[in-house]
């Protein structure tokens, strides 16, 4: 709260690239988008890249960590109207920051009511800023989660409030080892989202045991420190900014492998869809996918933009072609 409170005023005023390292790049939409985000909350924005999962028209949208609001804004543009974003930080300056500038930004987007809040709060502790059960159908976080002691009970809430086949879409710093008690305890090193880095193999188990499907690699970018005392401090650790979409899927709605085709119908994404590192959907084309990725497309958001059948495997499971 204090580093990102006080010590912190802008953007340049971080120590390493950790919290700025890029995600693949925007689309048009998004760019669009940004640049009709108020000044003051981008200058006090300090996440990792951008974090805007594809098709997005209604959704209701939580912000896990939102600081002073950019992702939230500029996610008010991408859901429309009819979509609701909500974001909870710990910091009371940053969420102030954020709030301040609701109405400026919806007489930009000319809305005629606000589609976001912002809550003070923290994100082990949903319950408690009073978000209820499967009432959103996004959960987003840009680099924060590194940030709470208690990853297993962020993930967990995040969890209970996504509506069944709802996705959390999250950027974040992750380590190839686990973390000496020096490192944990150096204060810089927080603040900078490295001390609490998750050892990545840690991510897989932690979802797995709170009910979600295993994790899809978006993205991954080495991370750089560029500063030498803290390089000497950190040792032969290494760093990753990755972003990962985890889905709850419940019950697996197929045995073996399918095939699926993209519609085309994703407003930015409409002649390709990268979904994660191993899988790219173009438009019209067939694609063999496994049982897990064939749940995740039938059970989610994306189950209307795809035509869906068994693969060779299974295909007198069903023998009416493609369904949706």
């Amino acid at each position: 709260q204090d580093y990102y409170g006080k010590e912190l005023q802008k953007s340049e005023d971080l120590k390493t690239n950790a919290c700025i390292t890029s995600a693949r790049p925007l689309s048009k939409v998004a760019r669009d988008a940004l640049e009709r985000i108020h000044e003051e909350v981008l200058a006090r924005y300090y996440g990792c890249g951008l974090v805007i999962p594809e098709c997005l028209s209604s959704c209701r949208i939580l912000d896990l960590g939102c600081g002073s609001g950019r992702d939230c804004y500029l996610l008010s543009q991408l859901v429309g109207e009819q979509g609701h974003i909500t974001g909870i930080d710990m910091t009371e300056g940053q969420v102030e920051v954020a709030k301040k500038h609701i109405a400026y930004h919806m007489d930009k987007f000319g809305y005629r009511k606000p589609n976001v809040e912002f809550i003070h709060g923290y994100m082990e502790k949903l319950g408690d800023a009073g978000l209820a059960d499967e009432s959103y159908d996004i959960v987003i976080s840009n680099c924060v989660i590194n940030l709470a002691p208690d990853k297993r009970a962020v993930l967990q809430e995040a969890f209970r409030v996504l509506k069944p086949g709802g996705e959390m879409y999250f950027s974040d710093v992750y380590s190839n080892q686990r973390l000496s008690e020096t490192i944990q305890k150096h204060r810089l090193l927080w603040g900078e989202c490295l001390a609490g880095a998750l050892y990545w193999r840690d991510l897989y188990s932690i979802a797995e045991e709170v009910g979600f499907s295993p994790p899809c690699l978006v993205t991954a970018s080495p991370i750089t420190i560029g500063n030498k005392e803290l390089e000497d401090i950190i040792g032969d650790c290494r760093f990753v900014s990755a972003t990962f979409r985890l889905f709850k899927v419940l019950g697996g709605s197929w045995a073996g492998p399918g095939q699926v085709i993209y519609n085309g119908g994703i407003v930015g994404h409409e002649r390709e869809l990268v979904f994660d590192a191993n899988f790219t959907f173009k438009e019209g084309e067939v694609v063999d996918v496994d049982a897990e990725m064939a749940t995740i497309l039938q059970s989610s958001r994306f189950a209307d933009e795809f035509l869906i059948r068994p693969g060779r495997a299974n295909a007198a499971a069903l023998q009416q072609g493609f369904c949706c």
